[in-house]
């Protein structure tokens, strides 16, 4: 009996089946490590596989060298940039490391949700998980689970173990702050990101820290949700007052609905009033004005996490990939010197 696909094609998961004698259900629960499957019927899939040759999935790789040479990625919020950023870069990294890349995206940050998700990319035998959460109850929940494989978190502020990597949020925002003042603008408004998310607690102590550092006179800052809509409502709301002369978004999107809300009210930018925004989306630069932001080094974030995580994978010394990520202010046209 010729052990060859037709037509010469690959060998595929319902060719070992036939090979073997089982179902496809059954070859698919031995490449997932399956617990209900017998060791003499896993032994004769694996042979089959090496007969057929039925290298390009993973998982069959995986059970012939002991390894699955992939890393987990547990997200939340992943349609946001700065989360989406993040695993891109972490994808790019872990293929340059030879490794493979499964992400488990939370639709919901209750406990139940977040534990499925982990049994999810346990169960797909990751070697390793890189926690993208922004929120504090996300790692809170993860606290009360037993994972067995290593972790590095992103921006969670350390707030889950000491394998935290992170770009410098706070510092960013004095940065964002502190171009704000030597301009001399004094009277300057921060609108944060939602309340429980750990980046927007962050820059908002940041921005803090650099007006009392400067002794500059704060208001209360203005809590957001981080999209472009609530900037433009935020915007229309206090330019009813008008007793600013700049604005710090804690996001470009949020950054674009102030403007929008500006150019709305006959006003201009700088001229008027000043808008900065926090992250550098790829559009920033075609704002109307183009926006000054604060950048993050999103490549590097992702570069560094799999170092990391791999470094605890094999258990070397981890303390050369850790650290903070220092973000860098671009200065472009929406902002200038505050008018007197």
């Amino acid at each position: 009996m010729t052990l060859e696909p037709p037509s010469g094609r690959a060998p595929s998961i319902r060719d070992v089946a036939r090979v073997a004698g089982v179902s496809h259900q059954t070859v698919s629960r031995v490449l997932n490590h399956h617990p209900s499957i017998r060791e003499s019927t896993k032994a004769r899939v694996l042979e089959v596989m090496e007969e057929l040759q039925y290298r390009p999935n993973r998982a069959a790789q995986a059970l012939v060298k002991g390894r699955s040479r992939t890393i987990g990625v547990l997200s939340a919020q992943s349609s946001q940039y700065g989360p989406a950023s993040s695993i891109a870069a972490i994808q790019d990294a872990a293929r340059d490391a030879g490794y493979f890349v499964n992400t488990a995206n939370l639709t919901s940050v209750d406990e139940a949700s977040i534990e499925a998700a982990v049994d999810h990319l346990m169960y797909q035998s990751v070697e390793g998980i890189v926690v993208i959460a922004p929120q504090v109850r996300v790692f809170d929940a993860l606290e009360q689970l037993s994972i067995s494989v290593p972790l590095v978190t992103l921006q969670s502020a350390g707030r889950l173990n000491d394998k935290a990597l992170s770009v410098d949020q706070i510092a960013g925002a004095r940065l964002a702050t502190r171009h704000l003042i030597e301009l001399g603008h004094r009277n300057i408004y921060h609108l944060t990101g939602p309340q429980d998310w750990i980046e927007a607690e962050a820059r908002m102590r940041g921005f803090l820290d650099e007006m009392g550092a400067q002794d500059v006179a704060t208001t209360a800052p203005i809590l957001g949700d981080w999209t472009a809509e609530f900037g433009y409502y935020a915007g229309r709301e206090l330019l009813r007052v008008r007793d600013f002369t700049a604005i710090f978004a804690s996001n470009d999107q949020m950054a674009l609905g102030l403007m929008h809300a500006i150019h709305d009210a006959g006003l201009d930018i700088p001229g008027d009033i000043s808008v900065i925004g926090f992250d550098d989306i790829p559009e920033a630069a075609h704002f109307w004005p183009p926006l000054t932001t604060v950048r993050q080094d999103f490549s590097e974030l992702g570069r560094r996490s799999i170092a990391l995580l791999l470094a605890q994978i094999a258990g070397e010394d981890t303390e050369p990939y850790r650290g903070s990520i220092i973000p860098e202010l671009i200065v472009r046209s929406s902002t200038g010197r505050a008018a007197f």
